[in-house]
C-alpha cells in the first residue's frame, strides 16, 4: 500500500454507505467522474480489487471489506483527535431538558468553576430526549428518561421523588400531599405529558384508574404555562420542582409515585477533554 489518503478512504467509506457512485458521489458533495476516479486511484495504489461493479449496485469486495473497517476505524479516530483538538478551546457543555440535579446544582457548578478555572462549564437546555446529546449540543447530559441511542452511555445516579403540578386554585393545591388517585379524580383536567423528555404518562396509574385526557406539550415552558392557566395538571420529578418556580403553579409531593431515576449520560467516544472529570465531579456532588 503505498500513498493512500483520507480521501481514498472517505471515498470507500460513503461507496459501501450509499450503494452507488451517483448516491455516494452526492454525499460527498463531488462529481461522479471525481469519485469514479478516487476510487480507481485507490485499488491502483493498493494493487487489489475493491469495489465490484458488476451490477448497478455496487458491492465492496473482501479486500474492500478489510479495508474499510481499518479505514473506518483510522477515520474515527482522527475524527476524535479533530474534535477533542477544538474542544479544548471551548467550554463543556451540560445538557438538560427540565432540570439538572436540583439541590445539587448550584454547589457542583460552583465547585467545578473553583477547581477547574480553565475548562468553563457552559449549561445548556435543549427540548429533546438526549438533552442534546444526540445532534452534538452536549458533552454531558442529566436525563430522566434512559435514551435508547447506542452512541450514548448512560448511569443511574439516583432516584428522585415525584410531584404534582397543579394550577394554585385547584383544590389539591394547599394539601402537603396527594395520592395518584385523588390526581385522577376530582376537577377533570387533563394530565400535560412531554411525549420525547417527560416522566409522566398515563402508564404511573392502574389502567383503570388512569387520566381520562391527555394534552402533548414540547417544552417545559409550554408544560409550566398550560398548568398555570388550568389547562391541564402534571406529574414530574423533585429537580423540576427545584428548577422552575412558577406563578400559578403550586408543586405538592405524589406520595404514592414511583420514583424517578436521574440518568448521568455522555456519548461512548468523549466529545470535550474534560468529560472524565466533569463525569467525576458529579458523582462526588450526587454523593455527598
Amino acid at each position: 500500500m503505498d500513498d493512500v489518503e483520507l480521501r481514498h478512504l472517505r471515498a470507500l467509506d460513503a461507496v459501501a454507505e450509499a450503494g452507488t457512485i451517483t448516491a455516494a458521489a452526492a454525499r460527498l458533495h463531488m462529481t461522479q467522474p471525481a469519485l469514479s476516479r478516487t476510487l480507481a486511484q485507490l485499488e491502483t495504489r493498493v494493487g487489489v480489487r475493491l469495489v465490484d461493479r458488476s451490477s448497478r449496485h455496487l458491492a465492496l469486495t473482501a479486500a474492500g471489506a478489510t479495508l474499510l473497517g481499518h479505514g473506518r476505524a483510522i477515520l474515527s479516530h482522527l475524527d476524535a483527535a479533530l474534535a477533542d483538538t477544538r474542544a479544548v478551546s471551548r467550554p463543556l457543555r451540560l445538557g438538560y431538558t427540565c432540570a439538572v440535579l436540583g439541590r445539587q446544582t448550584v454547589p457542583l457548578m460552583r465547585a467545578w468553576r473553583r477547581t477547574h478555572p480553565g475548562t468553563p462549564l457552559d449549561v445548556v437546555r435543549r427540548d429533546n430526549g438526549t438533552a442534546g446529546l444526540a445532534t452534538g449540543d452536549a458533552d454531558v447530559a442529566v436525563l430522566r428518561i434512559r435514551p435508547e441511542d447506542p452512541r450514548i452511555r448512560s448511569e443511574a445516579l439516583y432516584a428522585e421523588d415525584r410531584v404534582a403540578a397543579l394550577p394554585d386554585d385547584h383544590p389539591l393545591a394547599d394539601r402537603d400531599g396527594v395520592l395518584l388517585a385523588e390526581l385522577a379524580s376530582g376537577p377533570v383536567l387533563p394530565l400535560a405529558v412531554w411525549p420525547e423528555a417527560g416522566t409522566a404518562s398515563p402508564d404511573l396509574w392502574p389502567p383503570h384508574r388512569r387520566p381520562a385526557r391527555t394534552v402533548a406539550v414540547g417544552n417545559v415552558d409550554e408544560w409550566l404555562n398550560l398548568i398555570a392557566t388550568g389547562g391541564a395538571f402534571g406529574v414530574a420529578t423533585a429537580g423540576t420542582a427545584e428548577s422552575h418556580g412558577h406563578p400559578g403553579v403550586r408543586f405538592v409531593p405524589v406520595s404514592d409515585a414511583p420514583p424517578a431515576t436521574v440518568y448521568l449520560s455522555y456519548p461512548h467516544h468523549p466529545t470535550h477533554p474534560g468529560t472524565p472529570e466533569f463525569l467525576a465531579a458529579v458523582r462526588e456532588a450526587v454523593s455527598g
